[in-house]
């Protein structure tokens, strides 16, 4: 079974005029498959790569990238992983290579699957990995563990909870990774 490790928590918080964002970039080990989910917006490239080097990861070893949703927030650091494919919604790109494939389903090692979760853009994706501890799940359908109720971003409401009350069904589940906040135990008050 997979293992999880949280690389640098996400945030998001207005500062006047200006917006701090971050990522909550992760680590997902599965056998030979070293995942990066996320790598976007941190406050320095180094809040990635620093807490790979105590697990006994060099950046040109990870073999996959997981884009959630294509805003640059969850984007913008995957150049740091040379080696690694990329997945998102419809396709995975290694090299100049674009293979299309739908991402329900699409699994990218024996305890890593992604599904297909509409919520937050209409091209979201929710990594599940199954792990010894039970189902984690790292999805913007949740910022973080208070929600909000209501993605303000979302272009239709209605997917985000169709598709949290997805994620929140799944047997095992243990762990919520937001987009923007620290894991999280799913209980009854987390926003449906």
């Amino acid at each position: 079974m997979a293992e999880v490790h949280i690389l640098s928590e996400g945030y998001a918080r207005d500062e006047g005029d200006a917006s701090r964002v971050g990522s909550t970039v992760s680590l997902v080990r599965d056998g030979a498959a070293l995942i990066v989910v996320d790598p976007g917006l941190v406050p320095s490239r180094s809040a990635i790569l620093d807490p790979l080097a105590p697990l006994g990861v060099r950046p040109d070893e990870v073999t996959d990238v997981v884009f959630s949703h294509h805003h640059p927030d969850h984007t913008v650091n995957a150049a740091l992983f040379p080696n690694a494919r990329i997945s998102d919604h419809w396709a995975v790109y290694e090299g100049d290579l674009w293979t299309s494939r739908p991402a329900e389903g699409f699994a990218l090692s024996p305890d890593v699957t992604l599904w297909e979760t509409p919520g937050h853009t209409p091209q979201d994706v929710t990594t599940v990995v199954r792990t010894p501890e039970g189902l984690v799940a790292f999805t913007h359908l949740w910022w973080t563990a208070e929600g909000p109720a209501e993605d303000p971003y979302a272009p239709d409401p209605a997917l985000v909870h169709e598709h949290r009350a997805r994620v929140l069904a799944a047997p095992g589940l243990a762990l919520i990774v937001p987009g923007h906040g620290p894991g999280f135990a799913p209980g009854p008050d987390t926003p449906r």
